[in-house]
């Protein structure tokens, strides 16, 4: 990807990595779902998409859903090349906890060249994969095609391993890693607690399993591995 992409503004990169992220999970991306997951006012969303629209990088029709042209997909790709490599070696060469890193990686992604970035995913030996267990974009903008189901989703007696975290927030990392929620963790869907209560599961193997009720906010944040 490396020269084939034109280095956009720092806000105009969080943007197409934002529409990216809403889309890959699956969910509608429209001025509200962006405007709440960027923490922007409605005015200034609109007038992003707008600006986008005009760079060729989204097509936007009124009360519709924005979509990333590929070139908007390309530089998203990109930047989640970089970002997710940095986590990778904030994470293994730094000594970073995978809480950490989100924020480092985000002052960071805009700044570096694309020469460096080459340069950390040798010394990394190319992983496919950051701390949280999203697909690293190769330099070719081929992004793995994710296999996984959300915990949520998954019925009682289905049994798998933590694949991905999807949410960055630090404190739901710092509980996930307390409680052994980890990414290669064992966890096996033992109940769904009827009126919208909790998804009981049970995490590790063999004795030394512990069981756990677990809320939406965490259900919906783990994808998981099923065992077949």
């Amino acid at each position: 990807m490396t020269g084939t992409v034109e280095r956009h503004s720092a806000s105009v990169e969080d943007y197409v990595r934002t529409i990216y992220g809403l889309s890959e999970r699956g969910a509608a991306v429209t001025n509200t779902t962006l405007t709440n997951r960027l923490g922007l006012s409605p005015s200034s969303v609109s007038s992003m998409i707008t600006k986008l629209a005009q760079l060729g990088l989204v097509t936007h029709e009124r009360y519709r859903s924005v979509e990333l042209t590929e070139q908007g997909r390309r530089l998203a790709c990109d930047v989640l090349r970089r970002h997710r490599l940095l986590e990778q070696f904030l994470v293994e060469v730094l000594d970073y906890t995978w809480d950490e890193v989100h924020q480092e990686a985000d002052a960071l992604e805009h700044a570096v060249s694309d020469e460096l970035i080459e340069h950390i995913a040798s010394k990394l030996g190319h992983p496919t994969h950051d701390p949280h267990g999203d697909p690293i974009p190769t330099a070719d903008g081929v992004v793995e095609k994710p296999t996984t189901k959300l915990l949520d989703q998954l019925e009682p007696g289905t049994v798998g391993t933590i694949a991905r975290v999807w949410d960055t927030d630090s404190d739901l990392l710092r509980y996930l890693t307390e409680h052994a929620l980890t990414l290669g963790s064992r966890i096996e869907v033992v109940e769904r607690k009827p009126f919208g209560g909790p998804l009981v599961v049970r995490v590790g193997e063999a004795e030394e399993t512990e069981t756990h009720f677990l809320g939406s906010e965490i259900a919906q944040a783990l994808s998981i591995t099923v065992q077949h």
